[in-house]
């Protein structure tokens, strides 16, 4: 893929960006996520590619934009073919009831190097370049893979930070860690980012544990790949309807660990803006005559991390290209 292609892609995720946080704190869920997702197919029509969304809202009776299997782009006979894994609005409780952590996400990769993620759960496994393959299993209890991780990183238990999503099932998991000692940072939602944060020396975050969507581990999988992390995921179906979604897509072993190889792989590259300001970026601000936006954009085959601040300038319609810094 053209690395020139990566820095078009945060144009996606600056559109839906912009379009959802006029939604912040108003309660709207559904009118956040359909801003979200139209700004983003809207945009997406303009970049050089033949793109097929493998993750995306749904089924193509479920939603009627960035369904899986709905091809993106000018689709022209030169452009490079892509998958494309998107979510609009990672978080859509964080921006209806304006609390931090909301997103706009895109990944893109070659062909076939996505995991065909059914609609359900994946207990997740999620540490930054420190840590590897051999150092924690998601097998092992969490109790061993913090004392690992705290080995590995040369200090104690009682210094490390996990992220967990504050929901009743991880009462157990909660507990046990707490009982281990180490600190916990609950999020009501947006567990991408907090996968994401595990790689970013400012964040203050060193392992991702618990378990949340699916589709969303494979996002996290794409940007931990561009940051040297590392991440493994098993499904967890909740239902025998979820068990059969996952053996129609190609998931006969429900119990295997998918390593972060086998969730996104080969050349990828990802782009998110901060909705609301989180762990890893600013939230959208609206000024007198425009908006600024704070976006991150990687690849992985370079390893390059963008941080990229954008102002942008409205007049009758939206300019996103007024002006970009990055860092």
């Amino acid at each position: 893929m053209d690395r020139n292609l990566a820095l078009e892609v945060v144009r996606v995720t600056e559109a839906a960006a912009l379009a959802s946080a006029r939604f912040v704190g108003l309660g709207d869920h559904d009118g956040a996520d359909q801003a979200a997702t139209q700004a983003m197919r809207e945009t997406f029509g303009s970049l050089r590619i033949r793109g097929t969304v493998v993750i995306g809202e749904g089924e193509r009776d479920e939603a009627p934009m960035l369904y899986i299997g709905e091809e993106l782009g000018d689709g022209g006979a030169d452009s490079p073919a892509v998958d494309i894994a998107v979510d609009p609005l990672e978080g859509t409780n964080l921006c209806a009831n304006g609390a931090p952590g909301a997103l706009a996400v895109v990944a893109m990769a070659e062909h076939g190097r996505f995991l065909n993620a059914p609609d359900t759960y994946m207990e997740k496994l999620a540490v930054g370049p420190a840590i590897g393959p051999g150092v924690v299993d998601i097998r092992r209890t969490p109790t061993e893979n913090l004392a690992a991780i705290a080995r590995k990183k040369g200090v104690d238990v009682e210094d490390l930070t996990a992220v967990i999503l504050d929901r009743p099932r991880h009462a157990a998991l909660i507990a046990e860690v707490r009982a281990a000692g180490a600190r916990i940072r609950l999020i009501t939602d947006g567990d991408v980012g907090g996968a994401i944060a595990t790689s970013d020396p400012d964040a203050g975050i060193d392992v991702l544990m618990g378990s949340g969507g699916a589709p969303e581990g494979v996002l996290a999988a794409a940007a931990l790949r561009c940051m040297n992390g590392y991440m493994q995921g098993v499904l967890r179906p909740r239902n025998d309807a979820e068990v059969a979604r996952a053996h129609l897509m190609g998931i006969p072993d429900l119990e295997h660990v998918f390593e972060i190889g086998e969730l996104a792989a080969g050349d990828v590259m990802f782009a998110a803006t901060g909705i609301t300001g989180g762990f890893l970026l600013r939230g959208v601000r609206f000024l007198p005559d425009g908006a600024q936006t704070s976006s991150l954009v990687m690849r992985s085959r370079s390893g390059t991390v963008r941080h990229i601040h954008t102002r942008h300038r409205f007049t009758d319609e939206p300019n996103y290209s007024l002006s970009r810094t990055l860092f």
